[in-house]
């Protein structure tokens, strides 16, 4: 096809060239679109609930470990399966021993070889050098990727970095904390805050050797201790003299002498060549060693980015942080008395502004979306003052009591020892305190007085979030004062796997008994990591109901999407990253109880009973069934053998008649022939008549009186009619009849005239042989056929029961599927998933409950609280399962069990409302008297 005649074809085609060089045409496919589906009708109420049927996923869980077969955390997990009462104290020093240990074994390990401890979990040097940035970036768990700011340009040891290094230099102090370039203002506050109380920062390092450059520190997660290592190697801001260049080129141009030792004093030497916190003095080194254990322990810089000073206390503590806010003070005489003239005592304080996000800049020297630590809270001369911190180290407050200010005088610097100067310490007076600072971190801490029982477990979140069926209880053994803290994992330490859900939580007390709650739980704006409450309780037994509220982040990936992405390419960052998910996630591995694991082994043998019936019923069915067709077969046989016997006996009569016609005609036959031999021979002419042709003999011939003989028998021209079927037979196959001889009158002989050719009539007779050996086998099939049915009448007399052994194997050996032919494609595809169907709801939530406890000497190994988890039990066995026919065959024990299971529900059904929620109203009976009493919870309320 040429070029021209190409360019007219049909367009369902494509130019190209054959072997020779020539233009062909290629032919495409052709596609036909498909049919679209019409879209099915619903009503609107159908098409919500196949919306809601959609929306949650059908497989509801969570993944639990990220790292393939890890021991470690079966091992942790059989750790946390129990609750049992400590001291706040044990903890620590449990935690605090191991890294003591482990420091000593490091140092003598490197001084075995001769060389300094480099830390290969946390390298940053080689991090640096080779490009990974796996101590300076998380995980990523969104779809476009992005680099963090963090640009370090070099790596090198305290020892040289610092020309006389000291971790401490008069001891830590606010004024030491200076903030670098990662976003940990939140923490550098806290760290400000704990400087006011002596011993704390000194707690959080429990060991060191500077010589070998190993140092060990003690943070506290999800309520407990842990311990982290780290080596001596810190980022700095500028490159090595070797490697820069045109650092090196500016430099020397400028100084020529000793460049290279001039460049390292100027950019890599002091606390400000540090990339990262730095201390105010040159030669200190506890704030940016520090601020790296941190880091490592939530697996980089970039994890330990943003955050409440509170938080950040708590981590260093070990105390429980409440999130206040000025709006919400009720007494802010109580407040300012018993809560922040206690600060560094019972409490320490942080607080911030811009707690919405919306705001940017200061107010009158106040930073928004910045943490603050209040460091003292003074009443003197009627003045209520606080003093504030700003852990930038400068930026300070310009207004009454500023530094400069009017309010100022000498006497007034005498009595607070405050000098001017923007170090970032300045003062505010309680009522601009209120106004400026939205929100405050009060953290309890917790002394050697206090124990702590902590229990946890996982939970499926719904949609619509209320109170859960899984619920907290415990008993107190003796009054006093109690702090309830709800908290979830803290998901900072496996920053990049925390999924797409943000987990709000509150709860509700209530007294066991009791319709009224004691309290409830204030659910923060922020700060979601905990709630709590502290008050005094009596002893009893109490229950905390659970609520908690998730949030879906769409453009944040799923756990398994980002181990899919990371695997490859990011090993040694998802293994660490992954371990300290799964040591977090197993605290709330749900752990079967002994209740559970009858409750379900009774489940199973319901289950398995069931399926035995339903298989037994089946199988019954299906024998019935070919019993039934066994039978109906049997009497169509039965049926078919009777007319078929019917017919064969019909056909033996004719064929007996038949064969008696025979005989007789061959008897006359033989009598004459017998005759015409006495006689004189004459030509024979034979005639051979059918019965109705045969003339009437003559009386007055001499035939007359042979045939008047009376011991030759006529045959007879009708054989016996012994059936419609018999007669139609005789019809077919008539008898042949000779006939008589006829008389000669002239001569008086008798002439037989031959029409009949002898071979016909063999063939004839052949024929009737044959067809008479025919019917013989067909009766003989008959006959075995006959057998064969009799040998059947005992399998269709009756239907046999199967055994229990069938059942077995039946249960334990199914019989596969009849092979289906494979089904030809649908004219239309079928339709695709939409959204919720692709990515259902599935959020599941691992919380914890922890129960601080005041007690004296003499209680001190005493259980005062005992705690437990209550779970609806799956296996149960419900009332509709019972109403669904259901034989209850058990003893009393299972029918006790049950009503115990439903005691175990009552709390939940009976408290599921709060009473400020106006759907209560709607559960509401009687008149308004009754309604008042059920909302006061002085009657039960109606379920």
């Amino acid at each position: 096809m040429s070029v021209e005649s190409s360019e007219t074809s049909s367009e369902a085609g494509y130019l190209n060239q054959d072997a020779e060089g020539r233009t062909v045409m290629a032919e495409l496919p052709v596609t036909i679109p498909p049919i679209p589906k019409k879209p099915k009708q619903q009503t609107p109420q159908q098409a919500i609930d196949d919306f809601w049927a959609k929306f949650t996923t059908k497989a509801p869980g969570k993944a639990t470990t990220i790292i393939p077969r890890n021991e470690y955390a079966e091992k942790a997990a059989r750790r946390s399966t129990k609750a049992v009462g400590t001291n706040t104290q044990t903890s620590y020093d449990e935690a605090a021993a191991v890294c003591k240990a482990k420091v000593a074994k490091i140092v003598k390990e490197c001084r075995r070889v001769n060389q300094k401890y480099r830390d290969p979990h946390f390298d940053l040097e080689s991090d640096l050098k080779w490009g990974s940035r796996d101590t300076l970036e998380s995980l990523c768990n969104v779809e476009e990727k992005s680099s963090s700011d963090f640009r370090p340009k070099s790596v090198k040891r305290v020892v040289d970095i610092f020309d006389d290094p000291k971790f401490y230099i008069e001891g830590p102090t606010a004024n030491d904390v200076r903030q670098g370039r990662d976003g940990d203002c939140w923490l550098l506050a806290a760290l400000c805050t704990l400087s006011n109380k002596p011993s704390l920062i000194e707690r959080v390092c429990v060991a060191r050797d500077e010589q070998v450059g190993v140092y060990g520190f003690v943070f506290h997660r999800d309520g407990e201790w842990i311990s982290e290592i780290i080596d001596d190697k810190l980022f700095l801001t500028k490159p090595d003299f070797d490697e820069s260049f045109l650092e090196r080129m500016l430099w020397e141009d400028r100084e020529r002498i000793n460049s290279e030792e001039q460049y390292r004093k100027a950019y890599q030497s002091g606390s400000g060549a540090l990339y990262f916190a730095q201390c105010e003095h040159e030669n200190e080194t506890w704030l940016p060693l520090l601020e790296k254990a941190y880091a490592k322990a939530h697996g980089d810089y970039a994890a330990i980015e943003g955050g409440y000073t509170g938080e950040g206390i708590e981590d260093l503590t070990g105390g429980v942080t409440s999130e206040l806010y000025a709006s919400d003070i009720l007494d802010k005489e109580y407040f300012w008395k018993e809560e922040l003239m206690k600060v560094n005592e019972e409490f320490l304080f942080g607080c911030s502004t811009g707690m919405w996000g919306r705001g940017w800049g200061d107010r009158k020297g106040i930073v928004e979306l910045h943490a603050y630590s209040i460091m003292k809270a003074v009443d003197i001369d009627g003045q209520r003052l606080v003093l504030l911190k700003n852990p930038w180290g400068k930026g300070e407050w310009k207004g009454a009591w500023a530094d400069g200010s009017k309010e100022w005088t000498a006497e007034w610097l005498l009595k607070l020892n405050h000098r001017f100067g923007d170090d970032g310490n300045f003062w505010i007076s309680y009522d601009d305190l209120l106004r400026k600072y939205q929100a405050f971190d009060r953290t309890r801490l917790f002394g050697p007085e206090w124990k702590v029982t902590s229990l946890w477990t996982t939970l499926s979140v719904p949609w619509a979030s209320d109170y859960h069926e899984t619920y907290f209880d415990f008993t107190l053994a003796k009054a006093g004062p109690v702090v309830i803290v709800l908290s979830q994992l803290d998901d900072r330490y496996y920053r990049g796997l925390e999924g797409q859900y943000r987990f709000e939580l509150n709860f509700r007390l209530h007294k066991n008994g009791q319709e009224d709650y004691v309290v409830r739980s204030i659910s923060p704006y922020c700060q979601n990591r905990s709630v709590n409450v502290e008050l005094e309780l009596e002893e009893g037994e109490y229950i905390v109901l659970l609520k908690t509220n998730a949030t879906r982040y769409m453009d944040k990936m799923p756990i398994e999407e980002v181990v899919r992405n990371n695997a490859r390419d990011r090993r040694d960052k998802l293994v660490a990253v992954g371990m300290s998910y799964d040591l977090a996630h197993s605290k709330g591995k749900v752990i079967e109880t002994p209740e559970e694991k009858k409750a379900r082994k009774e489940a199973e043998k319901r289950k398995k009973d069931k399926e035995r019936q339903a298989l037994k019923k089946k199988i019954m069915d299906a024998r019935n069934r070919q019993h039934y067709l066994r039978v109906k077969d049997h009497n169509k046989r039965q049926e078919k053998k009777a007319k078929t016997k019917a017919k064969a006996q019909v056909k033996k009569a004719a064929k007996e008649a038949a064969k008696a016609e025979k005989s007789r005609a061959a008897a006359e036959e033989a009598n004459n022939s017998k005759e015409q031999k006495s006689g004189p021979e004459k030509e024979k002419h034979v005639q051979v008549l059918s019965p109705s042709q045969s003339p009437e003999p003559d009386s007055k011939g001499p035939g007359s009186e042979s045939s008047a003989d009376p011991k030759i028998e006529t045959p007879s021209t009708e054989p016996e009619k012994t059936s419609t079927d018999a007669l139609l037979n005789t019809e077919e196959h008539p008898a042949e009849i000779p006939k008589e001889p006829e008389s000669d009158e002239t001569s008086g002989s008798i002439k037989i005239e031959e029409k009949v050719e002898p071979a016909e009539d063999t063939a004839e007779l052949k024929n009737e042989g044959s067809k008479t050996d025919e019917g013989d086998k067909s009766q003989e099939k008959e006959a075995s056929q006959e057998d064969e049915e009799s040998s059947d009448e005992s399998d269709v007399s009756s239907v046999s029961e199967i055994s229990d052994r069938e059942l077995d194997i039946e249960l334990e050996h199914p019989a596969a599927p009849p092979v289906r032919p494979p089904q030809p494609p649908p004219e239309a595809p079928e339709e695709e998933a939409d959204e919720f169907e692709r990515k259902p709801w599935n959020a599941v939530a691992t919380i914890g409950l922890r129960v601080y406890y005041k007690v004296s000497d003499e209680d001190k190994d005493k259980d005062i609280v005992k705690l437990r988890v209550v779970r609806p039990n799956p296996y149960a066995k419900d009332k509709k399962e019972k109403n669904d026919g259901e034989s209850d065959e058990g003893d009393g024990e299972d029918d006790k069990q049950d009503e115990t299971e439903g005691k175990q529900e009552e709390p939940k059904s009976s408290k599921g409302l709060d009473v400020d929620d106006s759907s209560k109203d709607a559960t509401l009976e009687g008149d308004n008297e009754q309604r008042k009493k059920s909302i006061l919870s002085l009657t039960p309320l109606v379920k």
